[in-house]
């Protein structure tokens, strides 16, 4: 958690807890530069959402669409999972709330690093370069 609030911090940024109306997990405010999450949300959940609404910031974003979700939620995946310990923890067990539960994230973040990081070729599976 250390290392999300110090790159939020080097990206000028302040993170707070509150309570947040049901059914929101967090949020990004780019224009007081914060970024808000639940205080409800388990360690887990409070990570990946940090992190989620860091790839707001990252790119930018100043609203909510599906594609810039989606873009905030791989930018969170790329961050929070590491491919060789992703690998390790899915030889042993290949089931997503497993390996969310070692990883230290949400299901969602597993599922995002799944669909848009990994891309399987043949019996070889490599893990996609994006550039911000």
């Amino acid at each position: 958690m250390r290392d999300l609030l110090r790159l939020a911090a080097d990206a000028g940024l302040t993170v707070h807890a509150c309570r947040l109306p049901d059914g929101m997990l967090g949020c990004y405010e780019p224009d007081r530069a914060r970024i808000w999450f639940d205080i409800r949300l388990t360690p887990a959940e409070r990570r990946s959402v940090i992190a989620h609404e860091l790839g707001h910031h990252h790119y930018g974003h100043r609203g909510s669409t599906p594609a810039a979700e989606r873009r905030a939620d791989r930018y969170a995946a790329v961050l929070l999972v590491d491919p060789e310990e992703y690998a390790r923890i899915e030889r042993v067990h290949p089931d997503v709330h497993t390996i969310a539960d070692e990883l230290q994230v949400t299901v969602k973040i597993v599922e995002a690093f799944r669909d848009q990081c990994l891309e399987r070729r043949g019996d070889a599976t490599v893990v996609r370069r994006f550039s911000a």
